[in-house]
């Protein structure tokens, strides 16, 4: 795996759910979300437009081309083989990072919003249930509903940031940043029954990062208006929220292993997506 680790570097909160899984499982997780973040990164930094399509483009070239001389490269397609993960949501994501590098950026509709979040970060959590050993093909979209409802809670703390550098995912005001949210947990809540399926040793740290990331939302709604938000600046769960956090996960886990229902009857709010992307077809 690779030497630097990015999960510790930049999700914070994602490191802290990755403490309760096994140590092999960790460092696979760790090298996915390695790929993932430097393919972000090369969006983000601040070169030219020109220099990011340059470096995206040879990125994209050498995951194409298996080049394993590159142990980012050598580790996702490790993971490809053990997990049997199809080629095209990796494409799906290039697809979602690629729309970010060009000089303004700007969604207008719902489901903009919703292929946007699939392709960044449902494909993540696709990915990553593949990993924890997921099958059935309902947990999958449940997969697929927690990496967007993260992507939306994401998206709805970033506002201003976003703004600063020419990208707006939603209006600059709270009550679009409230529907956002509102629309977030509408995906938490559509993910919870699927963690059933997922092995038990790897369970409770999969609550743990829903429910952590989730509190992010929570403390956005908190603020009330838009001059709150504002001055906040950038909204997270401290340490000793964390901790509240974890504990009510012990809470979640018996409500999963006692309440006989499953995610069979989920509706799963993916029509919008699907009259682009077929994700039947990534399952």
């Amino acid at each position: 795996m690779s030497a630097k680790n990015y999960l510790a570097t930049y999700a914070k909160s994602f490191n802290w759910a990755g403490f309760f899984l096994p140590k092999n499982t960790y460092k696979k997780c760790s090298a996915l979300y390695d790929f993932c973040r430097v393919a972000d990164n090369i969006a983000d930094d601040e070169n030219t437009i020109t220099d990011k399509k340059e470096k995206f483009k040879k990125f994209k070239d050498n995951f194409d081309n298996r080049n394993f001389n590159d142990p980012i490269i050598k580790n996702i397609w490790d993971l490809i083989s053990e997990y049997n993960i199809s080629i095209t949501i990796i494409h799906d994501l290039f697809d979602g990072i690629n729309s970010d590098i060009k000089e303004q950026v700007k969604l207008t509709t719902e489901k903009e919003l919703l292929i946007y979040s699939y392709r960044v970060a449902g494909t993540v959590g696709l990915m990553m249930a593949k990993i924890l050993k997921v099958n059935k093909k309902n947990s999958l979209k449940s997969a697929i509903d927690l990496g967007i409802a993260m992507q939306l809670t994401n998206i709805s703390r970033d506002v201003i940031e976003d703004f600063n550098n020419n990208r707006v995912y939603i209006d600059q005001n709270f009550e679009n940043i409230k529907s956002t949210i509102e629309l977030s947990e509408k995906f938490y809540e559509n993910s919870f029954y699927s963690i059933k399926e997922i092995p038990l040793s790897f369970r409770f740290s999969i609550l743990v990062a829903r429910r952590v990331y989730r509190k992010i939302g929570y403390k956005i709604l908190n603020k009330k208006n838009f001059e709150n938000y504002k001055k906040s600046g950038k909204i997270y769960v401290s340490n000793a929220e964390k901790i509240i956090e974890t504990f009510l996960c012990i809470f979640d886990l018996m409500k999963l292993s006692l309440i006989n229902k499953n995610d069979d009857n989920i509706k799963h709010d993916h029509d919008l997506i699907n009259e682009e992307i077929n994700l039947n077809e990534r399952i």
